[in-house]
């Protein structure tokens, strides 16, 4: 079972923001996670064979470019570098409730980039942990530990090409180390993410 976990200053999308910390049991983790590949093409969105294929496993470090969707008016291409993948404290967890007790809070820091140059202002993309072994935390989190992984937004220049920002994702766990971040957002990428180790 995973749990559903939300935080002061939080939010699932992006867009709502929570007032209170809560949690709520949930039957199964999420998948709402953007990432990006190694290639671009400099102008346009690249061509099929610059995306990084499904299932590609890579390091940290290593850029990934993936197709992205964060509404029905915001689609485009961006590339995404998963540049950290930092252990917190149990303590880190405390805005979180007693859903989050026993948990140990890890902060996936990355650079995501404007590959397609289309117009990605304000979007919000966040990257899932996954555990040794490669299986998902089974844990979903909704809000920001502050001052050590805070979900930004792109901001409202993100709609040029080679515009990046940066941004952290936050994953928890009871019980293996979270050693890995994947990207599973959209059909083709869901069932076959794109995952990043160190």
């Amino acid at each position: 079972m995973g749990f559903a976990l939300s935080a002061c200053g939080g939010d699932e999308e992006g867009t709502a923001a929570q007032d209170s910390p809560s949690a709520t049991a949930s039957a199964s983790p999420s998948s709402e996670t953007p990432a990006a590949d190694d290639s671009s093409d400099g102008g346009a969105a690249p061509a099929e064979g610059d995306i990084t294929a499904p299932g590609t496993e890579l390091k940290l470090g290593e850029r990934a470019v993936v197709p992205f969707r964060y509404t029905s008016d915001k689609k485009g291409t961006i590339a995404v570098t998963v540049t950290a993948i930092e252990k917190g404290a149990e303590s880190d967890m405390a805005a979180f409730g007693d859903k989050a007790k026993g948990m140990t809070p890890y902060f996936i820091k990355m650079k995501v980039e404007n590959v397609g140059g289309t117009d990605l202002s304000y979007a919000s993309l966040k990257l899932d942990g996954v555990l040794e072994g490669g299986v998902g935390t089974g844990v979903i989190l909704m809000g920001d530990i502050p001052g050590k992984c805070e979900r930004e937004t792109a901001p409202r220049e993100f709609t040029a090409k080679g515009a990046s920002y940066e941004t952290c994702s936050l994953a928890a766990t009871k019980t293996a180390p979270v050693t890995g971040a994947e990207f599973d957002e959209g059909d083709t990428y869901s069932d076959s993410p794109v995952v990043w180790t160190s």
